[in-house]
């Protein structure tokens, strides 16, 4: 479709078509939004965004194609997050303190779960934590406990983004890392 009395500018190819929007996203994109806005059948888009995924890793490029959260997006390899890091250390990035990654592994791994439920479980109040996690869009609301009515929270889709998950099956297991009477522990906490 070329401009007003220009000559017709052909199409981009899918492929192009498809890096060009991975591009400009800040969210992963559905392979059906992908195939409606290219016109293209999604099992072909499907199929494209599998090639370009393996292609990236076979040439070693410093990004990468994952599908992530119900959708696909662009992100840096693990191998250049040194370098990453080097660039964007100038404060603009805030890490989590230890006591929001500890508030997120136990929402991550228990929810839906409530603000009571995860101070018993770190042994500290967690309600300031909670609040940041929420405000930085990690955990959200997910209801209420019927017998104390208490607000139930989960982690987000921006979670799995950020932990580059499809959804909360890929999230490691935690059995190796806790001690074989935890399940006792617990119990005595209670």
């Amino acid at each position: 479709m070329g401009g007003p009395g220009g000559p017709e500018t052909p199409e981009p190819g899918l492929r192009a078509g498809l890096e060009a929007i991975l591009l400009v996203v800040d969210e992963p994109v559905a392979e059906v939004t992908l195939a409606q806005v290219l016109e293209r059948p999604t099992h072909e888009v499907a199929a494209a965004l599998r090639e370009l995924s393996a292609e990236y890793t076979a040439t070693g490029r410093g990004f990468d194609l994952r599908e992530v959260a119900g959708g696909w997006r662009f992100y840096t390899r693990a191998e250049c997050a040194s370098l990453v890091e080097r660039f964007v250390r100038d404060g603009q990035q805030t890490r989590l303190t230890q006591a929001a990654l500890e508030t997120l592994a136990v929402v991550a791994y228990r929810q839906p779960v409530s603000r009571a439920r995860v101070a018993a479980i770190r042994g500290v109040n967690s309600d300031g934590v909670m609040r940041t996690l929420v405000a930085r869009g990690l955990v959200e609301e997910a209801g209420t406990e019927p017998e104390s009515q208490a607000v139930l929270y989960r982690t987000t889709s921006y979670f799995l983004e950020r932990m580059g998950l499809r959804d909360l099956g890929e999230l490691p297991e935690l059995a190796p890392f806790l001690p074989d009477d935890v399940e006792t522990l617990e119990e005595h906490r209670q």
